[in-house]
């Protein structure tokens, strides 16, 4: 998972931040990730991402899995070989 370092933050938006991780009962990380999604608009439920991703299926948008792959016992099969 990417990681995000921010220099010179302000000392109240981290004050800021920092009582709203307490009150949701978060880490600062985590309520930075949470303040970030709603600040772009982006919802953080697992739930919604599934259901927008099966949704892109649907629609093709993702293609279904190749038949042209190998499957799990060609695929163990090969690394024994190695």
């Amino acid at each position: 998972m990417p990681s995000l370092q921010v220099r010179e933050l302000p000392e109240h938006i981290y004050r800021t931040l920092c009582h709203q991780a307490e009150i949701s009962h978060r880490s600062i990380a985590q309520q930075a990730v949470a303040t970030l999604a709603k600040g772009l608009n982006l919802d953080l439920a697992p739930q919604m991402r599934r259901k927008a991703l099966l949704a892109a299926i649907r629609e093709g948008a993702i293609p279904p899995t190749s038949s042209e792959l190998p499957g799990p016992a060609e695929l163990i099969r090969e690394d024994r070989d190695r």
